[in-house]
């Protein structure tokens, strides 16, 4: 259960996490920053995705460690995610895991959209390309998107930042 407690942990930063594609996202950039969540991930329609994330927060709601709230936004359905008083208790039993910076990476992530997140994990997960192929990768697969090169380029300094954030000297 100590991959589960990591996932607290996050709620436990972010406090409520609006959009499953949000906390997709925001596991995968942690995890790109090489915080240890072990979920594995494969692109997907809305970039990186990871089927281990969904069950495992499928399993904390019913362990009602979180709370999901479904909302009907006209068309598509919204979903909202809190960490309850037994996810903080459970949470305690959890005490060795420490992760420096963690909180402020995850409020960070937290305040950007979706749609920023979902570019921002796109660009880690070809990361090891060179960045003119990254971009070219963007513009293709996301194509319905509409990035704009001035939008890959904040992607790359966000990630900078957050990268600076965890490295900075206590």
């Amino acid at each position: 259960m100590k991959d589960h407690a990591k996932i607290i942990k996050v709620f436990l930063s972010a406090g409520e996490i609006i959009g499953r594609k949000k906390l997709q996202k925001m596991i995968f950039i942690a995890k790109k920053l090489d915080y240890p969540f072990y979920e594995k991930y494969n692109f997907h329609f809305f970039g990186p995705y990871s089927e281990e994330l969904t069950l495992r927060v499928e399993e904390l709601c019913n362990l009602g460690f979180l709370t999901e709230v479904k909302e009907n936004k006209g068309g598509y359905m919204q979903y909202r995610y809190e960490l309850t008083q037994e996810g903080e208790i459970f949470l305690e039993h959890h005490q060795d895991l420490d992760f420096p910076f963690l909180n402020d990476c995850v409020k960070s992530m937290n305040e950007q959209s979706s749609r920023f997140l979902e570019l921002v994990s796109t660009v880690l997960y070809f990361e090891t390309l060179p960045p003119e192929e990254v971009a070219e990768k963007v513009f293709t697969l996301k194509s319905k998107q509409r990035y704009t090169q001035e939008e890959v380029n904040d992607a790359y300094s966000y990630i900078s930042s957050l990268r600076e954030t965890i490295h900075s000297p206590l």
